[in-house]
């Protein structure tokens, strides 16, 4: 059984940056409810919270296990395992990880952002399209390099 609840599915540019003829994938945010974890109100984990090392803290439920926020969202790619030696529920290397709280608060552009530059990693931001009158498309990155496109 696992502890995540599909909250979404959408498009983003694979490297981070939309451009011409730039692939896409699919990510999915990952839900996580509130009383995953918690040794509150049923004892469900009397050893202790099996999922701290990776998620952060069980936000309070009532007996019914219902609270207004999640515990936590996890934002994986498309094929991302999940399964690590420290837990079969962990996801391997996920782009983001927001407690509920900052997950209910964020703004779609900003979490969009987030995301975003998870994708892009450590390579640099675009920072321009050039649209040739050959019609070749050439993209500029912040760094100053540079590569031709297909569009």
């Amino acid at each position: 059984m696992s502890i995540y609840a599909t909250l979404w599915t959408l498009k983003f540019p694979a490297d981070g940056d939309d451009y011409p003829g730039c692939e896409w994938i699919a990510v999915t945010a990952q839900g996580v409810p509130a009383h995953i974890g918690s040794p509150a109100p049923r004892g469900e984990y009397p050893n202790g919270d099996p999922f701290a090392a990776f998620l952060p803290p069980p936000v309070p439920a009532n007996e019914d296990r219902d609270a207004e926020l999640l515990r936590a969202v996890v934002f994986v790619r498309e094929g991302t395992p999940k399964g690590t030696t420290r837990s079969g529920q962990e996801y391997v290397d996920p782009l983001l990880v927001l407690t509920g709280e900052a997950y209910a608060g964020i703004p779609f552009g900003a979490l969009h952002a987030r995301v975003c530059a998870a994708l892009r990693g450590d390579r640099p931001r675009l920072a321009a399209t050039c649209y040739a009158p050959d019609g070749r498309v050439r993209i500029v990155f912040e760094d100053g390099t540079s590569k031709d496109v297909s569009e």
